[in-house]
């Protein structure tokens, strides 16, 4: 899928939190209706089975598995999807950011395809993908580290059949995964102090091997991927610092359109000042190939600067492709980060100032994020709201997702007039919500019962959701006046 991930260390957000976040796009041509629901130990199968690659996997056993949240496909025949969630022990899991690679990896280490039977000859199943891995790994690790663990073993077992990036975190770090060809992987953990932004490319440009094989206090990778790099000839350096962007991943033409800007806008937000962005004396531009995969902000990241960010369309530039102003020619020339295509965002926040059983925070955002809203919910709980959790096939304005895509379209299509509204509305939730999220933390501080405080969470939720449904229900008829009023039939005089 065609995503965008922003990941945040502690040191380098408002309040102390690990933050990872994701934009999981349609690919081109379709949307995909997406969910916010909890799956519960005994809905995992013994062995679990892949749609896609018909790989077979058995899962541990009985009372090894724990709840997690999940944001799965709403309609079902190309598998479960499960996206990004927060299990019971506070570890968090989004995946999959799709990444690029180069011919050289991949006849070295071939993608492990399905190959479905021919004649005489058997089905040779795939290997595991986006489809499958927080699924896979999500209810069975307790902490970030142990995700790259279980990951790493389960890509050296099955292979994959797609290159991803995948982000682990627990309230203490945040461990970043890429997949390397088949069967290899490396992992970088991001620094405490920085911030990490990934749009579609393998992104991690420097690697520690010494770390790797020893203490792993960094790095983390297969364990032959060193001679993995030797023997075909990867490593593209000239004064011997390894570059994993240059040995892995692509520059190609397309990157320069799809995806390099994204992160040049990315890091020119939330870094101004560090380096010139803009000009022919400009430090990066938006088709640079060697933009930092972290840097240390100029100040601390709040959930809405990642929403800003994971929303953005160019603003401020000659490529926006809303913009009344500038070089009109220049007007949509790179691809957004929040396009029609995005299905879902998923903020996960990891507080270190509450008590266990509420630090977890799923800021949720459904359908194009140019025109939508987050909202946060309590990630320790065993049901979610009907209003996110009731997503079909079949369009609802009893749905979250469905009134997302309908506002979306409604405000691209008069935007000069529904613009104004989608400001608004996004401030609203973001306030009231924010505001009842302060009042149930205290409300579960006060408690001392554990069953109590699990009964206030689901009940923050609900009315979390019930704050959100009528704001939404309100900027849909506002949304929808200002379209109604630019019909190409629209006329003026009233009846007489």
């Amino acid at each position: 899928m065609a995503c965008t991930t922003i990941l945040v260390g502690k040191n380098a957000s408002y309040d102390g939190s690990t933050m990872i976040a994701r934009n999981d796009d349609s690919g081109s041509g379709h949307f995909t209706a997406k969910k916010f629901v909890v799956v519960k130990p005994e809905e995992l199968p013994a062995v679990y089975q892949s749609v896609i690659s018909h790989v077979q996997i058995p899962l541990p056993g009985a009372g090894q598995a724990m709840r997690m949240t999940a944001m799965p496909n709403a309609v079902a025949g190309k598998g479960i999807w499960a996206a990004s969630g927060v299990n019971a022990v506070n570890v968090g899991m989004t995946a999959t950011e799709t990444i690029t690679s180069n011919p050289r990896v991949l006849g070295a280490d071939p993608l492990v395809v399905y190959q479905p039977a021919q004649g005489d000859q058997p089905e040779v199943p795939g290997g595991i993908g986006e489809e499958d891995i927080v699924y896979l790994v999500l209810p069975y690790i307790c902490s970030a580290r142990q995700g790259v663990e279980r990951l790493g073993r389960l890509l050296e077992t099955y292979g994959t059949y797609e290159m991803n990036g995948i982000a682990f975190q627990d309230v203490h770090e945040i461990w970043w995964l890429e997949t390397i060809g088949g069967h290899h992987w490396m992992a970088r953990r991001v620094p405490d102090d920085s911030y990490v932004v990934m749009p579609n490319q393998l992104g991690i440009d420097s690697f520690d091997f010494a770390d790797a094989a020893g203490a792993q206090e960094n790095y983390m990778c297969s364990a032959d991927l060193k001679e993995f790099v030797d023997k075909y000839h990867l490593d593209l350096s000239l004064d011997g610092e390894f570059n994993p962007r240059d040995a892995f991943g692509s520059h190609d033409d397309s990157d320069h359109v799809y995806n390099t800007p994204r992160a040049w806008f990315m890091l020119r937000y939330l870094n101004p000042n560090t380096w010139a962005w803009d000009g022919p004396d400009a430090d990066y531009t938006p088709r640079s190939d060697d933009l930092p995969w972290c840097m240390v902000p100029e100040r601390k990241v709040t959930p809405e600067d990642v929403k800003y960010l994971l929303s953005s369309h160019y603003q401020g530039t000659p490529y926006d492709p809303y913009a009344a102003y500038g070089d009109q020619k220049s007007k949509g020339a790179y691809r957004s980060i929040g396009i029609n295509r995005n299905d879902f965002m998923a903020l996960i926040q990891m507080r270190p100032d509450v008590p266990e059983d509420f630090r977890a925070v799923e800021w949720i955002a459904y359908a194009s994020n140019a025109f939508n809203t987050m909202v946060p919910f309590y990630a320790n709980v065993d049901t979610t709201p009907a209003y996110l959790a009731c997503t079909t096939g079949e369009v609802s304005t009893d749905s979250f997702y469905w009134v997302s895509r309908m506002i979306a379209a409604m405000a691209d299509a008069a935007y000069g007039k529904s613009i104004f509204h989608i400001e608004r509305y996004e401030e609203a939730v973001l306030s009231a919500t924010r505001a009842l999220l302060h009042e149930y933390d205290e409300k579960q501080r006060s408690a001392f019962d554990p069953a109590a405080r699990a009964a206030l969470r689901t009940e923050a939720n609900e009315a979390i959701a019930k704050a959100l449904k009528a704001r939404a229900a309100d900027t849909l008829d506002k949304v929808l006046f200002e379209l109604s009023c630019n019909m190409k039939n629209a006329y003026s005089r009233s009846d007489a």
